[in-house]
């Protein structure tokens, strides 16, 4: 039997394939966009990422919001950038 916890240092496969970097951003993105969906009535979807900027599309709510830079600035980026440090930029399309 083997112990799985025995090297620290290896990483651990138990047969499911790793998420892609895109697939992970995805999913962070889509919780973001339930958090304002269910709480403010915006939403946010991921529109393109190619490892270094994130383009997203801001709707619901988030439309002609005066606060929709903070919303992307602030709970988008400052999200992202905790999970994605080498992320450089996050743009509304």
């Amino acid at each position: 039997m083997t112990n799985l916890f025995a090297d620290t240092n290896s990483e651990v496969s138990i047969g499911a394939p790793q998420a892609s970097e895109e697939e992970r951003m995805r999913g962070l993105i889509e919780s973001i966009s339930s958090y304002i969906e269910h709480y403010h009535g915006g939403a946010v979807s991921m529109v393109g990422y190619d490892g270094k900027v994130l383009n997203v599309r801001l709707s619901g709510a988030c439309t002609g919001c005066e606060l929709a830079p903070v919303t992307l600035h602030g709970w988008v980026e400052g999200t992202v950038r905790q999970f994605f440090p080498d992320l450089e930029t996050v743009t509304a399309v």
